[in-house]
């Protein structure tokens, strides 16, 4: 596993090399966008575990206002966040969008929903990204990528049709959609944040953006905190809140965002084909989720519309 603060020596040096097409930095970003992919699949079975000792609402504001901390922190020995008077503003409210909104529907639906679904409909996010990214003239799209797109979308109502039906006595509908709203925010947030990742050293851009979500969502998650019974959250607990805000929302979100300045917002977006993989496996070892005939066509049809989404 990838230490916390390990990372940031080699981003922050990166940025004497903005756009390098070198095969060392593309090398490195894969790397680290490999990495991130394992972190986030495996992110899903942390999120479902943790939901069942804190409320869905206190684990997302105790996760996000921990990692803006956590960054501040990292940043304050580097200069400080010294950005443009003219970002500030955007940049925040980008945050609210990625890092408020975007958790909420994501902690909401993984603890309604089995994990493998959450991982499925967030596998389809590149082909969303791609689709956005085309309709704001950022990114060229072929023919065949409309296809890709298709395929994705299909991909993504099989799993949700799919979860309106009883798995383990419970019916997991609303979980799968509140985790697709999840996938159509942070698909706006990745597009609007991408010009900034080219100007702003990404340690700034993810303390500032995560300060966005933080402040809204400890806002809305402060009666759930205080109501939090802590004498029973265990080591477990502790541990997957450790892993699902430093990790997952710290380390791999440096990552994420030196991708999208360095390879663009679809090639970054591909690596996440990885989550569903890696979260299905870990949930059917952990969780006993047993993948279903609706996941199996379903995740066939998002990679393979994915895989075209790039072709």
């Amino acid at each position: 596993m990838t230490e916390s603060i390990g990372p940031a020596p080699a981003i922050a040096d990166a940025r004497s090399h903005p756009a390098s097409p070198a095969h060392q930095a593309l090398g490195l970003t894969d790397v680290l966008l490999f990495t991130m992919a394992m972190i986030w699949g495996i992110n899903f079975v942390v999120v479902k575990y943790a939901t069942h000792i804190f409320s869905p609402v206190a684990f997302t504001g105790l996760r996000v206002v921990t990692v803006a901390i956590f960054l501040l922190l990292v940043v304050s020995t580097r200069g400080g966040i010294r950005l443009p008077r003219a970002d500030v503003i955007p940049l925040l409210l980008l945050g609210v969008l990625g890092n408020g909104l975007y958790q909420l529907f994501f902690v909401h639906g993984v603890a309604r929903t089995r994990a493998g679904n959450a991982a499925l409909i967030v596998g389809a996010a590149p082909a969303f990204i791609a689709l956005v990214a085309r309709a704001r003239g950022l990114e060229r799209v072929k023919r065949m990528t409309f296809v890709g797109i298709g395929l994705s979308v299909v991909g993504v109502a099989l799993v949700i049709i799919g979860s309106a039906r009883p798995s383990n006595g419970e019916v997991t509908l609303l979980g799968s959609v509140l985790v697709f709203f999840g996938v159509i925010s942070w698909t706006f947030y990745t597009i609007l944040l991408q010009p900034y990742t080219k100007r702003i050293e990404v340690l700034k851009l993810s303390a500032i953006t995560m300060i966005g979500g933080a402040v809204p969502l400890l806002l809305a998650s402060a009666p759930a905190i205080v109501a939090t019974d802590w004498a029973h959250i265990g080591l477990g607990g502790w541990l997957a809140l450790f892993y699902s805000s430093i990790i997952s929302m710290g380390v791999a979100y440096i990552f994420y965002y030196r991708g999208l300045r360095v390879l663009g917002p679809t090639r970054t977006a591909v690596y996440t084909n990885l989550q569903p993989i890696i979260a299905l496996l870990v949930a059917w070892a952990f969780l006993g989720e047993n993948p279903t005939v609706f996941q199996g066509v379903g995740a066939v049809t998002i990679i393979a519309g994915v895989f075209l989404t790039r072709a």
